[in-house]
């Protein structure tokens, strides 16, 4: 099993990664999200795992976009609970760091934590895990890098700190992408998929009552521009079912009144 991942061993997307194909799994490591996608689709990995979502950032709407655009498939999903650990070259103390850098992100869900030690300077930089490697790889001192704590066994550093992220309960969703649909046994419960309505007044609202009308329990609703026709408008949406049947009756009546429909994925719920 090869495994597309974006960034490096140590980050949270190699966590996923382990976590859901074992250890022994081939890891293939890429700076955007886009080389991912494009691994994918040309068969260079048998799947690819990539952040979705985050339960305080909100979602990363680029990536829908992704999956539309290189048709992909999502074949699951995978929360991962985001432990922020504050990380430095062995034999250093806090008062011995100057900076810390890290992903925008990572420093902003740990800024409260650092309101304590007011001589530190926080940076950005590309990622977490890469600034871990860096570190070990030319033996900075004085740095401190915010990583999992994955990254810090990997390159071989002292944490200092751990959970340093202000909101304890904080999850990422990640998804699970292959080039086509694989046959499984279990029945899905959710599924994401891109509907395209007419920009006409209340046909979002139609949309709406009609899913739940089929009983269709909308856990994501996301909307995008139509790149081809101004101020018209798709919307990605994430739907649990419990009946698969009602939820192929929901698909049948949203084209019969007139929207489009594709489907990204139909795959369990793992929340």
């Amino acid at each position: 099993m090869k495994v597309g991942i974006q960034g490096i061993p140590g980050s949270f997307h190699h966590q996923v990664a382990l976590n859901c194909f074992g250890e022994t799994c081939g890891i293939s490591g890429y700076r955007t999200f886009e080389e991912v996608a494009r691994s994918v689709n040309e068969g260079k990995d048998d799947v690819g795992v990539m952040a979705i979502e985050n339960s305080i950032a909100g979602a990363i709407l680029p990536n829908y976009e992704l999956i539309d655009r290189y048709g992909l498939t999502i074949i699951g999903e995978y929360y991962l609970p985001i432990s922020h650990n504050l990380m430095a070259f062995p034999g250093q103390q806090m008062s011995d760091i100057q900076q810390v850098k890290s992903h925008p992100m990572a420093l902003l869900q740990c800024k409260k934590f650092f309101e304590a030690y007011p001589l530190i300077s926080l940076m950005d930089d590309v990622d977490t895990a890469s600034v871990a490697k860096r570190i070990s790889d030319e033996k900075v001192k004085g740095i401190g890098a915010i990583a999992s704590t994955k990254a810090a066994e990997i390159y071989g550093l002292e944490i200092l700190a751990y959970d340093i992220q202000t909101v304890k309960d904080n999850f990422t969703r990640f998804i699970l992408l292959k080039k086509q649909p694989e046959k499984t046994s279990e029945m899905p419960d959710k599924a994401s998929i891109k509907v395209t309505i007419r920009n006409e007044k209340g046909s979002l609202a139609k949309l709406l009552s009609l899913l739940s009308d089929c009983d269709m329990d909308l856990s994501k609703i996301q909307s995008v521009p139509v790149m081809d026709k101004p101020w018209n408008y798709a919307f990605f949406l994430d739907m649990q079912f419990a009946d698969y049947d009602k939820y192929q009756e929901a698909l049948k009546k949203v084209v019969a009144s007139g929207g489009e429909v594709k489907v990204f994925g139909e795959y369990l719920n793992k929340k």
